[in-house]
């Protein structure tokens, strides 16, 4: 075992191989019994004289050869270093050797192909980075895709599985000491996550909890016949549809349903007002998933059977386990068992009928057509069946009075109420049910939910019958419920305030840059061009974790923030609807104040990044700041720059995308550019929709997808001017303190691997079902677009690998 101190010793193998000979010949004496040891110096010397003399010729010879062979090896060293000093300033003597440097290093060659030598890196550069990525991550069963990004965020739920199986330690003080409320804190947070790893103690209990919610949906929302008051037919008579006479059956369903975290017809939920940042409004828009993933899997036959049976299975199994209960699900039992396909075919029709009148989703993200503010009047004659009234005064605070809101799709919730009125009471009933069992099928372990989550498996391509290793999913849990208490703790074992100076220094260049890329943008005006500055300069940059609302470094603080939530470590469906609860009455409190703009929208243990247009501010959890992302600053820069430089610079480019360009400098959407500008921007943005269409993912069905250049616009222009503006500022960087080579990737230059980094960052695989699902919803495109398209459009790229011109070549900043 070596000392601390010599761990550290770069020479030390020679020097031990050395003192191990020496010890051999002193102990060889005293194993025979010959000698002491303050002899063996004289014998040694005479021996060595003797043989001196005896062999003197043929010592000066050898020294004489031996000197001669010594001086030409100084030569060719002095001259070859000579050369290469004249031809590459990089000179072997540059290359750090620290344990972080090599490390860092290896993983690069690691996920490189292994065959890098004979691939072109202008045209094929993901194969060219992330080929021995590909080949040494296999997905598990239960995936249905992983990327880098993947990897780092299971490395910090390793982090906290230790820290939550472990007793507390008052030993973690890297932002507080110890003190009997971060002791409280954490045995809230570790008795949560026990609760959910009892998964013998969730068996027993069973769907039991789950069909007391649904007892409760049938309760606010009993399925009257036609023939009753509570439904009168409508006047035409071959209809067989239903309108509700009594809006606050209606209502009431829909606001408790609201109150534990679900969005069935409608998703209601507040911020701030995109015109009025700094006020709170509640929004109406339409459901981002009625049941499937999105509108297109209607559109599939044999998949929309497959769906009906499962509903149908799982329906059936519930309402018998209910049956046997002393507190059956009487009325909708009845339906179940005496017309069960007919049912459930009804709920599948209701569904596609709410999906076909979703607004599409690059439309739900753009806030010219999102954003519609109405009164409450306005908004009754768009749906009559609902008391929007009723669901705000339960929810909200008292003495909350809305003067108006936001409605997402004033066009969807038009179609909504005629697809009220011509479906019965039962049909909606069911559908209230089912949405309740897909939002907490994940909360109970039943044979009855079986169907249901072998069914989203196979949506994905998972392995129908794998599951998440039950620890990964109760960290998610944990973080989702009690996510800032769990954010402390990973601070404290995985963040230092290193790093958060590094990064904000970082996120501060690439500010510098993306300043002078705006000034040589000539297609816009110069008005604009002023204005834009201007916003750049007013970015709030939030690095690690937050320190207000909550400080997460404040114990006490964190207690009486989570004070409302009531965990128990034998309930682990109820600690979930505590938590949905909580959550929900938190976010409709802010109605009435002033927009909290001390808020995130992430932990800090989230792998992600993201800007936030009204706030104008771009937030980096400490989660994304760590390696092969964010480095030591000991590290060659070109490192973290690459990655999450870039990572930087597209959270700041989103400032001036589709989305963001229409919010002001204040965070205000208005219309601060001129039309000129307008048409210029539209007119080099229609070259990157043009561009990321051609990209295609494997289609289950043989025929391949193309990727949707419209929705996922936002992200690729952030793309192209993350990079562009990190490369830039990297190069300032080097210019002022010149970095190293790396060992192993001194072939390359310091800007090839700067993309190197960048694209190792978006090296993963994806099973063909899961790919098709992120082309209907995801805003972003596969990694493997996101790899050759950005570098395709970066004329630094090109010029680092010699690369020629690619048509077409796409330009923002």
């Amino acid at each position: 075992m070596t000392s601390g101190r010599d761990s550290e010793q770069a020479p030390l193998l020679a020097d031990d191989a050395r003192d191990d000979e020496a010890d051999s010949v002193e102990d060889a004496p005293q194993a025979n019994g010959k000698g002491s040891k303050g002899e063996k110096p004289r014998i040694w010397l005479r021996k060595s004289r003797d043989w001196l003399w005896n062999n003197l010729m043929t010592t000066a010879i050898i020294l004489l050869l031996l000197g001669g062979l010594i001086a030409l090896l100084v030569y060719f060293a002095v001259a070859y270093n000579q050369d290469s000093s004249d031809s590459d300033p990089e000179v072997p003597d540059t290359i750090c050797l620290t344990p972080a440097c090599v490390i860092a290093a290896s993983k690069l060659l690691e996920n490189m192909s292994p065959r890098y030598h004979t691939i072109d890196p202008c045209h094929d550069f993901d194969q060219f980075v992330c080929e021995g990525w590909q080949e040494k991550h296999d997905l598990r069963a239960d995936q249905g895709g992983t990327f880098t990004g993947t990897i780092m965020a299971e490395d910090s739920q390793q982090i906290l599985r230790h820290v939550l199986e472990s007793p507390y330690s008052v030993d973690d003080y890297k932002i507080e000491i110890d003190s009997s409320a971060k002791r409280d804190i954490f045995e809230k947070l570790q008795t949560a996550y026990n609760a959910c790893m009892d998964e013998e103690v969730i068996k027993d209990v069973g769907s039991a909890p789950l069909l007391d919610v649904l007892r409760k949906v049938e309760e606010l929302f009993p399925a009257t016949r036609p023939d009753t008051d509570f439904f009168p037919l409508l006047e035409r008579g071959d209809q067989k549809g239903l309108f509700l006479k009594d809006e606050t059956r209606l209502s009431k369903t829909l606001t408790y349903l609201t109150s534990i975290g679900m969005d069935p017809l409608i998703s209601f939920y507040v911020t701030a007002d995109d015109k009025d940042p700094d006020v709170v409004v509640p929004f109406i828009a339409a459901p981002r998933q009625p049941g499937l993933p999105t509108k297109e899997y209607y559109k599939k036959p044999d998949l929309v059977v497959r769906y009906a049976r499962t509903i149908g299975q799982v329906l059936e199994a519930l309402l018998a386990e209910a049956k046997s209960d002393s507190r059956p699900l009487a009325g909708l039992w009845t339906h179940i068992s005496t017309k069960s396909a007919e049912l459930v075919e009804s709920i599948v029709l209701f569904e596609s009928k709410l999906a076909q009148a979703t607004p599409d989703e690059e439309d739900a993200e753009d806030v010219t057509k999102y954003y519609n503010p109405m009164n409450l009047d306005q908004i009754k004659d768009l749906i009559p069946q609902l008391s929007v009234q009723y669901l705000i005064s339960t929810l909200a605070p008292a003495d909350f009075k809305p003067e108006k809101l936001i409605v997402g799709s004033p066009s969807y919730l038009k179609s909504l109420s005629e697809i009220l009125r011509e479906t019965s009471a039962e049909t909606l009933q069911a559908y209230f049910v089912w949405k309740t069992v897909q939002a907490y099928a994940y909360r109970v372990e039943d044979d009855a939910l079986k169907p249901l989550k072998r069914f989203n498996n196979e949506l994905l391509g998972k392995d129908p019958d794998a599951s998440e290793e039950r620890w990964r999913t109760c960290i998610k849990v944990a973080d989702n419920g009690l996510g800032w208490i769990l954010s402390k703790f990973f601070v404290e074992k995985a963040f230092s305030e290193d790093a958060k100076h590094f990064g904000d220094q970082i996120v501060s260049d690439i500010k510098v840059q993306f300043i002078k890329k705006l000034k040589g943008a000539e297609w816009m005006s110069k008005d604009v061009r002023d204005l834009g500055i201007e916003k750049v300069h007013n970015i709030v940059q939030k690095i690690g974790y937050p320190t207000k609302s909550p400080d997460i470094r404040d114990s006490a603080a964190l207690e009486e923030y989570y004070a409302k939530v009531n965990i128990t470590s034998t309930a682990f469906f109820g600690n979930a609807l505590s938590i949905a609860k909580f959550a929900i009455e938190r976010e409709w409190s802010a109605l009435g104040k002033p927009t909290n703009r001390d808020e995130w929208g992430m932990t800090a243990d989230t792998v992600n990044a993201y800007y936030n247009p009204a706030g104008n501010e771009i937030v980096f959890p400490a989660g994304i700041m760590q390696a092969p992302v964010f480095y030591d600053p000991s590290v060659p820069q070109y490192l973290s720059y690459g990655a999450f430089g870039s990572v930087s610079g597209h959270e700041l480019s989103h400032a001036f995308d589709s989305m963001g360009r229409h919010y002001d400098e204040t965070g205000n959407f208005t219309d601060w550019w001129n039309n000129s500008t307008v048409e210029a921007f539209e007119d080099k943005a229609q070259c990157f929709i043009d561009q990321y269409h051609k990209f295609t993912v494997p289609n289950p069905n043989g025929e391949p997808l193309h990727v949707n250049g419209r929705l996922t616009l936002g992200e690729n222009l952030a793309d192209a001017g993350g990079v562009n503006a990190a490369f830039a500022a990297w190069k300032e960087a080097e210019r002022i303190e010149p970095g190293q080579l790396l060992p192993g990737l001194q072939t390359f230059s310091k800007d090839q691997v700067f993309f190197i980094s960048y694209a190792n960052w978006w090296c993963g695989k994806v099973r063909p079902e899961a790919a098709v699902n992120g082309v209907y919803r995801d805003p972003h495109a596969p990694t493997r677009a996101r790899i050759l398209g950005t570098m395709a459009n970066s004329p630094d790229f090109r010029e680092s690998f010699s690369c020629p011109v690619k048509e077409p070549t796409c330009e923002l900043w």
